[in-house]
């Protein structure tokens, strides 16, 4: 069964790399397979799909439904156009800023949901290709979410793990170098995309012309979308004192916002239309297929056999567990590797290594970091090659793989350097 997984999972892997098919069909046939072969039970593959992490794609993407109706989308575009002096490599940098500190304090698909309407309201006011800020910010979610303890979900896997590694102790080891990382990306981007960076200046002058607050159609929903909006990201700041799931305050959000705005079968209706739901079919299949590989132990076994490698050596450890997260979670959803990760890094200090830190934070950075290398690394990725999609900019998995990849492998070193000088030398 582990070698059936293994070609099951290639091929379907194959098939999303070629985009011959959409790739929401490619995950969900590769599910399939694995159902009707046997690989995994019906129940195990119920098991392996994660309900957080769809309920939290579902409610934000209500909410942002609802609250892009009343024009604050394309006021905030204005606004930090403006601000930027409407100049494109400026409003790049501000975009990708704005975007990782956002990460940092919601999570990466939060806000990704929240700025791609932004980005894309920008550079149409400007005549702008989109991509370098759609990939810029994809590339900043992650790298953004890599800073807190609630940024991306591998974080609070590790957290839970490890009751020791606090909010605050996530900040003063990851965030100096997430945002040393940030700085350098977002560097390379502007100088990669540079040509691509100019505009006309009478459209900047027309943007800088314009009246922001025209741009609010609707401002009694516009305050009932904020308040909603502000009482989300409250209940995910306040999620380690509640413990009230991230996909419950988000569908609560999102379901909260549609009954004050009225309920009619009209904006239920639109609402549920702005739903990516190719998006949420193509996370249930690959949820399943990467369930089939743990049910059949290829992931624990390719766990097992890099700590094997190391001998229980800290120095070892942690570097090897920083790049093989990175990766492994580059091509596979980081979570059920981390998953499998966290009783190993147990299993080590119950075995007498004293330090388990440097481990837990290699664990943290390579998983999350990680998730840049490919298109389909991290939910924000999707998300935001949905979206664009929809507006009918098509992100392929090589135009992303060739920006994507390179980045991440300069964002690991800079995190290996950082993990040997501050906890190994």
């Amino acid at each position: 069964m582990e070698v059936l997984a293994g070609i099951v999972f290639i091929l379907m892997y194959v098939v999303i790399v070629s985009e011959k098919i959409h790739r929401t069909v490619a995950a969900v046939l590769g599910a399939l397979v694995m159902l009707y072969a046997g690989v995994l039970s019906m129940d195990s593959a119920l098991h392996h799909v994660d309900f957080n992490t769809l309920g939290l794609l579902v409610g934000m993407m209500v909410l942002v439904g609802v609250t892009s109706q009343t024009g604050l989308f394309d006021y905030v575009a204005i606004w930090a156009a403006q601000k930027a002096k409407a100049e494109p490599r400026r409003i790049l940098i501000y975009l990708g800023l704005i975007t990782a500190v956002f990460s940092g304090f919601l999570d990466n698909v939060t806000t990704v949901l929240l700025m791609v309407p932004v980005t894309f309201s920008i550079t149409s006011k400007l005549h702008l290709s989109p991509m370098p800020f759609l990939l810029t910010q994809i590339i900043a979610s992650n790298i953004g979410g890599t800073a807190t303890l609630i940024g991306d979900p591998p974080n609070i896997m590790i957290g839970s793990a490890a009751p020791e590694l606090t909010f605050l102790a996530f900040i003063e080891n990851l965030a100096p170098i997430a945002f040393f990382n940030l700085f350098i990306v977002i560097f390379l981007m502007e100088v990669i995309y540079r040509k691509q960076l100019k505009t006309q200046p009478e459209l900047q002058q027309e943007v800088l012309a314009l009246d922001a607050k025209k741009s609010l159609k609707d401002r009694r929903l516009l305050a009932k979308s904020l308040f909603v909006l502000a009482l989300t990201i409250l209940g995910f700041f306040t999620h380690g004192i509640t413990h009230i799931e991230s996909a419950l305050i988000a569908l609560g959000g999102g379901f909260l916002l549609l009954l004050l705005a009225g309920g009619s079968h009209h904006l239920v209706e639109k609402t549920m239309k702005s739903v990516e739901w190719a998006t949420i079919f193509f996370f249930i299949g690959l949820f399943i297929a990467v369930g089939g590989l743990v049910e059949t132990g290829v992931i624990h076994d390719l766990a097992v056999k890099a700590i094997e490698l190391t001998g229980g050596d800290v120095t070892a450890t942690s570097l090897l567990v920083l790049w093989l997260s990175a990766i492994v979670s580059s091509v596979l959803d980081n979570i059920p590797f981390v998953a499998t990760m966290i009783p190993l890094i147990q299993s080590m200090g119950q075995m007498g290594v004293a330090n388990l830190d440097p481990i837990w934070w290699s664990l943290a950075l390579g998983a999350c970091l990680g998730g840049n290398g490919t298109l389909v690394g991290a939910s924000a990725n999707l998300i935001v090659a949905g979206l664009a999609a929809e507006r009918g900019v098509k992100i392929t998995f090589l135009r992303y793989l060739w920006v994507g990849f390179p980045i991440m492998l300069l964002t690991i070193v800079l995190s290996t350097i950082y993990v040997y000088l501050r906890y190994l030398l």
